[in-house]
């Protein structure tokens, strides 16, 4: 009978064979490994990773529009407009229209929308630094750097594509159509 290959083993190989991938895909496998171990920290506080981006950016700058926040999590609009419901249920937020356009609704955060960020921010510090262990703080500076480079040069090539008529295709659109 064959032995049983746990999934520790599986991410044992899963690793073994890291060094043979491209930049972009090991990013991806960080921020998925990153999303996963602050999701389980959070789960503890009956918030998901999803509601986590949206606290986020209502913690720098609330009283947005759906759409405005929708934008700034890179996220759709339907998409946010289902997470503003959850929060609003769990008393996180409430949406408000204020003069002089009283059709825009504003996100804003409750009392209990502001406690959470002292509770779930410490978690989301405790995930870096599971991760970034093993990487001596010098390096850390480094790689943030890096990485922001990374980013800027990504969104430079968007704006130049975009400039030639090349969008991101819509990810449910049939290209052989």
């Amino acid at each position: 009978m064959p032995q049983q290959v746990s999934e520790t083993t599986d991410n044992l190989d899963e690793i073994m064979s890291y060094n043979d991938e491209r930049v972009a895909h090991l990013v991806r496998l960080c921020a998925r490994g990153f999303n996963r171990s602050l999701a389980r920290r959070l789960a503890l506080h009956g918030i998901t990773f999803g509601q986590w981006i949206y606290l986020r950016i209502l913690w720098k700058r609330e009283g947005v529009t759906q759409r405005e926040l929708s934008e700034m999590a890179n996220l759709t609009e339907p998409t946010t407009h289902t997470a503003l419901i959850k929060l609003e249920k769990q008393g996180i937020v409430e949406r408000r229209t204020l003069a002089p356009n009283r059709r825009r609704q504003r996100t804003f955060l409750t009392k209990l929308g502001w406690d959470l960020q002292r509770e779930l921010e410490p978690l989301a510090v405790e995930a870096n630094e599971v991760a970034l262990s093993g990487i001596p703080k010098s390096r850390r500076e480094t790689l943030r750097k890096d990485l922001i480079t990374v980013l800027e040069n990504l969104l430079d090539d968007e704006i130049k594509s975009e400039a030639r008529g090349l969008k991101v295709p819509a990810t449910r659109a049939n290209i052989f159509e």
